[in-house]
């Protein structure tokens, strides 16, 4: 992994584990043992599944910058299916609170976006590739002759 990924990943799953630690504080406040299970369970789905992407497109990015959008975009395939597959098979399951699991979701999502898109304004990466600059030798002072 890249360390400006690495950066990037720490710089959304901390405050995403402390959005966590709240909302299973609220779900423990408004739903009981149920809802504190509920919104634990969201806070690893919700982190699971978008450093699944972040690790994607970093090993993506090594092979070739072209394979970054096919490596998001499958990612977020699998992440859509993934949750898909969680709903239906945990539907009726009663040892969690529903509701505390899926508003925690919707809110540890935002706060996940929200912080990505926060270190990513506020990193300065360089975009620009300096040019090389010309060797010297006989040929460059050859051309510097007046």
């Amino acid at each position: 992994m890249q360390p400006s990924d690495a950066r990037t990943l720490r710089g959304a799953a901390i405050p995403s584990a402390l959005a966590g630690a709240v909302a299973i504080v609220a779900g423990l406040l408004l739903g009981g043992a149920k809802g504190a299970l509920g919104a634990a369970i969201a806070t690893v789905v919700v982190i699971a599944f978008f450093s699944i992407s972040v690790v994607a497109v970093s090993y993506a990015s090594k092979i070739s910058p072209q394979m970054m959008f096919a490596a998001a975009v499958f990612s977020y395939i699998f992440k859509i299916l993934g949750m898909f597959v969680l709903i239906s098979v945990f539907e009726d399951v009663t040892a969690w609170n529903n509701k505390a699991f899926a508003w925690a979701v919707i809110a540890l999502t935002l706060v996940w976006i929200s912080a990505e898109i926060r270190h990513t304004l506020t990193t300065k990466t360089l975009y620009i590739d300096e040019p090389a600059a010309p060797a010297a030798g006989p040929k460059a002072d050859a051309d510097r002759s007046p």
